[in-house]
């Protein structure tokens, strides 16, 4: 169907647009181009009383079987990105957040190399306050623009975005995040490059990159690491359908054949119980888990 001068998908899988490779269809499903197209979607899907889902990469998500009610609006193509002065990158909320911290690289500027292997864009990075290896969203993001229920786009300063840990603003607000802010510092290139390369060493030899997966499940447990307890209570290779707890890093949950989304969850709830049950810690899911069962 047509919606301005977007061609809307309907009942459209959205388990190739994911991470985990997995998740039932969506009633309406679009990748606008540009802000006003954002806008048109929004205010259509308003006037039709449809729930709204905003997805950049789906890296941090797993969506239940059943689907996901109302209009998804992937971002991935509005993805520009500007200097906007000498120590400020700005970027729209479908920026792929890797290509934005080898870009900051190319100016000689500091402060995303945590960012240089996380596979999502700088919307969910923002919603988030995603982060990795000592660096997260909150230390360099000082402005975002935002779409905001009432139609109206609204600016962000750094003191609005409530960070804190794996979460902003915009998990409470209902704000569609346009773009971010980014101020960083200037640095000698080759110390970013080592620091990049670093880090992306430590990602390929402990996390299980090469099957599909939603990224680190859970949170971090005050006084604990999600993974060691996992690992402890024996869990590894632990599976559930198509999905399977690393025998690589006990963190992550992978897709090793044609598992569901329905799989991830109820491998997640069994995870906690487990848990749970043997070192008396409760788990909290950083993935966010949506849709219909």
């Amino acid at each position: 169907m047509q919606i301005g001068d977007m061609e809307i998908s309907e009942q459209a899988a959205i388990a190739p647009y994911a991470y985990t490779q997995a998740g039932g269809p969506a009633d309406y499903l679009a990748q606008p181009k540009s802000i006003d197209q954002v806008k048109t979607l929004v205010a259509w899907a308003k006037e039709q009383q449809l729930p709204v889902h905003v997805f950049g990469r789906l890296s941090n998500l797993v969506v239940r079987d059943g689907g996901l009610r109302g209009l998804v609006i992937i971002l991935s193509e509005l993805n520009q990105v500007d200097r906007i002065n000498d120590q400020v990158i700005r970027a729209q909320a479908g920026s792929d957040l890797i290509w934005v911290a080898n870009l900051a690289l190319r100016y000689h500027l500091s402060g995303l190399e945590w960012g240089a292997g996380i596979p999502g864009t700088v919307g969910g990075a923002v919603f988030m306050n995603a982060g990795a290896y000592g660096g997260q969203a909150d230390m360099v993001v000082t402005g975002v623009i935002a779409l905001m229920p009432d139609g109206q786009v609204q600016d962000f300063d750094q003191d609005q975005l409530d960070f804190a840990y794996r979460d902003s603003v915009f998990q409470h607000n209902q704000g569609v995040i346009l773009s971010a802010d980014f101020t960083l510092t200037p640095a000698d290139p080759a110390q970013i490059q080592a620091q990049m390369d670093e880090n992306n060493y430590l990602r390929a030899s402990k996390q299980p990159l090469n099957l599909p997966s939603n990224g680190s499940v859970f949170k971090r447990p005050v006084g604990h690491f999600a993974g060691k307890l996992i690992m402890d209570t024996g869990l590894q290779g632990q599976q559930v359908g198509g999905v399977a707890i690393s025998k690589k890093h006990a963190g992550f949950m992978v897709n090793v054949d044609h598992g569901t989304g329905n799989d991830y969850e109820d491998l997640i709830a069994q995870t906690q119980q487990a848990v749970k049950q043997a070192y008396g810690v409760q788990l909290s899911p950083e993935v966010r888990i949506l849709g219909e069962r």
